[in-house]
């Protein structure tokens, strides 16, 4: 059974203005994450990502449809369970939301003083979260003496605090610098490796995806417009959106502008070929090439690991005689297909 379910959950916000029409930030969303799953929902400003992050948590009520957690259905559950609910369910925030007048240690314990703990269960946990996020010598130091690297991992050990079974982070990566967001990635790994803990995570930056989660939800307008596990998403996009968020991060096979510039640098007949998750290695195409004397050089693209998997196009330009270039193509083309982007004589 699903560990979080929304079935048809639609959600629409009154008018912005007095002639406008309603907004309709989710629409008709169907979505299943398993236990233990990393699941990483991905769309421009305005897709409606942050909405079903809200409605999971029950901040928010659907318009129609029901959300599910843990076989329960949120949207029937009264007050005192909602919030027990809420307690299963950690937040990691894009701005950390830390006190600044509380320390590290304060900020990690607020959920447990809410939740009445003892002061020394309370203390105990509080030491073990900053070793587990490596900040065990910064529990007196406030916020404001951290960098955002540091106050992103208090926020993960605050969330962690109840020991949820839940983990939701909205754009928790978003205002890091590129090295900072791969140590809070390589974080949240762990956390889902050796806690157990499912992890939902919203994100524009496809990049996150790629390194940390299993599946992958690309919303727009409201809609699911594409959905799969990261490596199949991320080697064969079908939706527009989502060839675009997947140029970010791997190089796709030249075209308009970009071809033509090649061309202009490459006198050779330029070829392309797909590697795809061991379906085929460079070698035996280089070899095939090379057996009939043909010259090549890689002059775009590149091979992608994808959580253990690679995948990439490479493209080649080939120089030699015509009828041995012909012949070179043929045979490296029964390794894998080499389209021809660009014929000379």
């Amino acid at each position: 059974m699903s560990l979080i379910r929304l079935s048809g959950v639609s959600k629409t916000f009154p008018p912005p203005a007095k002639d406008a029409p309603p907004v309709t930030a989710v629409d008709a969303v169907d979505l299943e994450i398993a236990a233990g799953e990393v699941c990483g929902i991905i769309g421009y400003s305005g897709a409606g990502k942050s909405t079903v992050l809200r409605l999971v948590n029950a901040l928010e009520t659907p318009t129609s449809g029901t959300v599910t957690i843990d076989g329960r259905d949120v949207t029937r559950l009264r007050e005192r369970e909602l919030r027990e609910l809420r307690g299963d369910i950690g937040m990691i925030f894009q701005q950390f939301n830390l006190f600044d007048s509380r320390t590290v240690a304060k900020n990690v314990a607020y959920p447990l003083e809410i939740a009445g703990r003892p002061r020394a269960e309370i203390a105990a946990r509080v030491e073990k979260l900053l070793a587990f996020v490596g900040l065990a010598d910064k529990a007196r130091t406030h916020p404001e003496q951290l960098s955002g690297g540091q106050k992103q991992r208090v926020g993960i050990a605050r969330a962690l605090a109840t020991s949820p079974r839940i983990l939701l982070a909205d754009e928790a990566t978003s205002a890091l610098d590129p090295d900072t967001t791969q140590e809070v990635l390589g974080l949240l790994q762990r956390v889902n490796r050796e806690l157990g803990i499912t992890i939902l995570v919203i994100t524009h930056e496809m990049d996150v995806v790629r390194t940390l989660a299993d599946r992958v939800i690309v919303m727009e307008a409201g809609r699911i417009i594409e959905s799969g596990e990261v490596f199949d998403v991320l080697s064969a996009p079908q939706h527009p959106s989502t060839r675009r968020f997947v140029s970010s991060i791997i190089e796709d096979v030249p075209v308009g502008a970009q071809l033509r510039t090649l061309r202009d640098r490459h006198p050779g007949r330029i070829v392309t070929f797909t590697v795809r998750d061991g379906d085929v290695t460079q070698a035996d195409v280089f070899a095939a090439l090379s057996a009939h004397g043909v010259r090549f050089e890689l002059i775009h693209g590149g091979i992608n690991d994808i959580r253990g998997r690679v995948f990439g196009h490479l493209t080649l330009s080939l120089n030699g005689e015509s009828a041995a270039v012909d012949a070179a193509i043929a045979a490296a083309s029964a390794f894998a297909p080499l389209i021809e982007e660009d014929v000379r004589g």
